[in-house]
């Protein structure tokens, strides 16, 4: 079966033509969606198709703009700042394959500039009902480690089984884009784990992430996402558990609010109160009274 990827870009980042040269290499199908505020230019051959639908739309609209025109079984979405190693596409591959039960799969993401300290293996849910990077700032773990199961994966660098997508997503918004960016990956997981699906961790496959290049221009406008889609996620995840756990997380951020506004940093600040607005004004379109999609115990057992 063909693999396509799907690569967003706001051509912000100089790694972009080495991450669609290492996705070259390895044989796929490349879809660049281009969400800048002027057409980035690429050289010939490096992209198989370029869409350019004319504003940003988000890491999620615009991913599923992408794999909406992708034309192979497998989808990877690779973030415009990581840059994918020898051997990572197959490796994934054949993990899925191997696995009928797996909807995705990645490999051991390693820091750009200290490629022997893991950025992320894999997506977990905290004590406090924050998404975090399993194994971020730790030694990676060695290739020789066998496959294993994860909550979820990152769209910094994942492959996900088409079949599997249209069973989560139907509509064929396969990543929810009203969350735009940030925790659109975690809300994915869920769904997967909810049709019966699971994901996997395959060391062998390694990529190189610079660790939100893009995002970190942002400043106030990534908090609001991160802290406001947190609450979404959770609430569509957790169902009637949700209500509960509420008080821990809005804890947990007022200790973020009161360390960035007594050191001063008030991007962080203003971030975090929009992003409680924008929790408030969009909850009511996640939250619902049925049971977690994933089992308390499932989550728990990934932290």
């Amino acid at each position: 079966m063909t693999a396509s990827a799907v690569v967003p870009t706001l051509g912000r980042t100089p790694l972009l033509i080495p991450c669609l040269e290492a996705l070259r290499a390895q044989g796929a199908e490349i879809i660049l969606v281009d969400q800048g505020e002027a057409p980035v230019e690429i050289p010939a051959g490096l992209a198989d198709r370029i869409l350019r639908p004319g504003r940003n739309l988000g890491f999620a609209a615009g991913t599923n703009l992408g794999i909406e025109a992708a034309k192979g079984e497998w989808i990877a979405t690779v973030n415009d700042d990581a840059v994918v190693e020898p051997g990572w596409l197959a490796g994934l591959t054949a993990a899925l394959e191997a696995d009928p039960r797996a909807a995705a799969a990645q490999g051991i993401n390693l820091q750009l500039d200290a490629p022997e300290i893991a950025d992320g293996c894999g997506i977990a849910w905290n004590r406090w009902w924050q998404a975090v990077q399993i194994g971020h700032g730790r030694m990676a773990p060695p290739t020789s480690s066998g496959a294993r199961e994860i909550f979820g994966v990152s769209a910094t660098a994942a492959l996900f089984r088409r079949s599997a997508l249209r069973a989560a997503a139907p509509d064929g918004k396969v990543f929810d884009p009203r969350l735009g960016s940030y925790y659109e990956d975690v809300d994915l997981a869920g769904r997967l784990w909810a049709e019966g699906f699971r994901a996997l961790l395959v060391p062998a496959a390694r990529a190189r992430h610079a660790g939100s290049a893009t995002g970190r221009t942002l400043s106030r406008e990534r908090w609001r996402l991160i802290y406001g889609n947190r609450y979404l996620t959770a609430a569509r995840l957790l169902g009637r558990s949700f209500w509960p756990r509420l008080p821990r997380m809005a804890a947990r951020d007022a200790v973020d609010l009161a360390q960035a506004t007594l050191g001063g940093d008030g991007a962080l600040a203003a971030g975090i109160l929009s992003g409680w607005a924008r929790a408030a004004r969009h909850l009511p379109g996640f939250t619902h009274g049925g049971p977690p999609l994933v089992p308390l115990g499932e989550i728990r057992r990934f932290r």
